[in-house]
């Protein structure tokens, strides 16, 4: 058990760099810019294979030092979408299962931002209002050119976060 106050560290070793990360006794990642805890940003689907994992791993590679981020589903798949595996590692170098996997909702710490990726299957309830719709649709059984626009949009919206 550790005692208020105190930071543990992390370290976390990326495909090209090493970060260290600090945590408060409740296991919150702090940043460095404030001192405080970051915000919790959870991607939200019905399955968690797609349009979640992209936009975690987007937001982990464009923002991570910003706000610590989540994506999961009220279902699982057994592996994340190929396509957008595929498509995520042409476009930025990321292999998104090295270090993601489909997760439920009860897997995740409580989200301080909520976002949904879009309700055309469906919107899961996860125990609080969505603090954002991002409206994407599924680009799952579509062309290249389908998941590039969605990747893109949510490329976007991460940046305004």
């Amino acid at each position: 058990m550790v005692a208020p106050g105190i930071v543990l560290f992390d370290d976390v070793d990326a495909e090209h760099w090493t970060k260290r990360i600090i945590r408060n006794s409740n296991r919150e990642i702090i940043t460095s810019q404030t001192g405080e805890a970051m915000r919790k940003v959870a991607f939200i689907c019905v399955h968690n294979s797609c349009r979640s994992q992209i936009a975690e791993a987007l937001g982990k590679h464009l923002r991570g030092t910003d706000f610590d981020f989540y994506s999961a589903g009220v279902e699982t798949k057994p592996q994340i979408n190929q396509d957008a595996v595929r498509l995520m590692r042409e476009l930025y170098g990321i292999d998104m299962e090295k270090t993601q996997y489909s997760k439920l909702i009860s897997d995740i710490p409580k989200p301080d931002i909520a976002i949904s990726m879009g309700c055309d299957v469906g919107c899961p309830y996860i125990g609080k209002a969505f603090d954002d719709n991002w409206n994407l649709s599924d680009p799952t059984g579509q062309n290249d050119e389908a998941f590039i626009t969605v990747i893109r949009h949510i490329e976007e919206n991460i940046m305004k976060l």
